[in-house]
């Protein structure tokens, strides 16, 4: 099949298909062993996977769950259902995941608006909810007689009131429009750079700068609902120290995995379509080589489209410098 140049959407081949697959672990009817999991794909149904895997090994749980939609997952067949079946749904999986909690971890849970009381019901009951983050997810063309679905909730919620949250680690490099400055003339809350005036800011609850995977990006899988890199590495890095354990009960195609990697952190994740654990896998072996993710640079989270003007404009000024030494 003939794709464009740009294109970048992640592909197998026949003979990668069988390397991946030998590095895949599968549920063998007995425990597992911390170390037997620890950096690996488990290739299972969940229910069949949890009752093997230790106790309160992990640090962070991120939950991208299927929502309450019918969705085709690459022959996987989920079926929309009543709020009352969803939160059965829900509850069937989320209680067992419960006994692989540290006593201080941290967890996220991903829904859309339709799904959003739903899981918000359950997590109550069992843990500490803290915060409800909104992210626009701008993509698709829209719906004809409706608002177009753009945003994504993501649920914030610990075990206990002890926890870990580094928010120096996620805060964001805005560019300031109009740079205030002390009685002094020093610059007030902000830095200036060849490229521009900039400022950290604190994170909040509503995020704007988040790019959905599409074909020229190189994490871009087939898979229908794949979770952008940055969005991940926001909740990795603020609720996780690095060398911790991170936990991805619905891996798809391993955004959580390849990014707690990226960023140093343990993980290990289950999926039961063959297909896109070996997506995992390959785009595992490619962190090794390539730990770049999307708007986060130099330990800082950009505004969408930010870091990439920055980078013209210090081409401009290179080729502008040369230009002056030439003449």
């Amino acid at each position: 099949m003939n794709r464009s140049p740009r294109n970048r959407t992640l592909t197998l081949s026949d003979r990668e298909r069988a390397e991946l697959a030998s590095s895949l672990v599968i549920p063998a009817g007995r425990k597992f062993s911390l170390a037997e999991i620890t950096d690996r794909t488990i290739h299972g149904d969940l229910s069949a996977v949890l009752p093997e895997l230790p106790s309160a090994f992990v640090d962070l749980l991120i939950v991208d769950p299927p929502y309450n939609l019918t969705k085709d997952y690459n022959g996987t067949r989920f079926l929309a259902a009543s709020d009352t079946e969803y939160a059965a749904y829900v509850e069937s999986w989320f209680r067992p995941l419960l006994r692989l909690l540290k006593k201080n971890a941290s967890l996220y849970v991903c829904c859309d608006w339709r799904s959003s009381p739903v899981i918000y019901s359950v997590l109550v009951k069992h843990c500490r909810v803290r915060n409800r983050i909104t992210w626009q997810r701008e993509k698709g063309r829209g719906a004809e007689a409706n608002w177009k679905n753009a945003m994504e909730d993501i649920w914030f919620a610990t075990v206990s009131s002890d926890y870990y949250f580094n928010v120096d680690a996620v805060k964001m490099k805005r560019r300031v429009i109009a740079p205030y400055r002390t009685g002094r003339g020093a610059p007030k809350d902000w830095v200036e750079e060849p490229s521009g005036c900039f400022r950290l800011t604190h994170p909040s609850n509503f995020w704007d700068d988040i790019s959905v995977p599409y074909w020229s990006m190189p994490e871009n899988t087939p898979h229908p609902t794949q979770k952008p890199e940055k969005l991940l590495a926001k909740l990795i890095l603020a609720s996780s120290a690095p060398g911790a354990f991170v936990f991805d009960p619905f891996a798809g195609s391993g955004s959580t995995a390849v990014t707690a990697k990226k960023l140093g952190r343990h993980f290990s994740s289950v999926e039961i379509e063959l297909e896109y654990c070996l997506f995992t896998e390959k785009r595992l072996r490619e962190a090794e080589t390539d730990s770049r993710i999307q708007g986060y640079t130099d330990g800082c989270f950009w505004e969408r489209n930010t870091l990439n003007h920055q980078k013209r404009l210090k081409r401009a000024a290179l080729q502008l410098r040369k230009k002056t030494q030439a003449d």
